[in-house]
């Protein structure tokens, strides 16, 4: 179901950026800035780091041997590159160690940090990975309920956000949390 997303962005009162959720290519979205759920590193590695990577091109690790790797709950912006996309925010989520050491949080702390990066920069729209459910072994229904919560209750200039997802299990997630608020 690639590019399944409800009818309208599900918008939040007053300076609370619109979700949207659609399931896809984060490296081809037409956006101001995309999100990349990087490792501390930020040289590249797996899932969605591995494909903006590859699809921003060598300049993009080029210039994130500048920025010294980053820290779980933190972010850091680089120009895009290649990417259709003028910004890379790249945040580093927690790795799940079931719940209770933080990982909310940490978690929480990526949106509100990677939006904070955004503005930096002067984006207004934005496209946000599921941060931390690959590899880092995040649940991912807790992980697009603090996606949401997060994103919902943050004020911020950014005006759009796609919260897209790689399938459609994270789609359904995204879409039963926004469909019920």
């Amino acid at each position: 179901m690639i590019g399944v997303m409800p009818s309208k962005p599900m918008a939040s009162p007053g300076g609370r950026p619109r979700l949207r959720p659609l399931q896809g290519d984060i490296t081809r979205q037409d956006v101001d800035a995309i999100v990349n759920a990087a490792n501390s590193s930020l040289l590249g590695g797996g899932g969605v780091d591995g494909a903006i990577h590859r699809a921003a091109g060598p300049e993009l690790v080029q210039s994130c041997r500048l920025l010294g790797g980053c820290r779980t709950g933190e972010a850091k912006v680089t120009a895009g590159f290649r990417l259709p996309a003028r910004w890379v925010v790249h945040t580093v989520g927690p790795v799940w160690r079931g719940g209770e050491e933080g990982e909310p949080e940490l978690l929480a702390s990526c949106y509100r940090a990677s939006l904070a990066c955004a503005e930096e920069v002067g984006a207004t729209s934005m496209a946000f990975p599921a941060i931390s459910t690959g590899i880092f072994g995040y649940p991912v229904k807790a992980a697009a309920r603090t996606a949401v919560a997060t994103l919902s209750a943050t004020s911020t200039s950014v005006k759009e956000i796609n919260l897209v997802c790689f399938d459609e299990e994270t789609f359904d997630a995204y879409n039963e949390i926004l469909t019920a608020r």
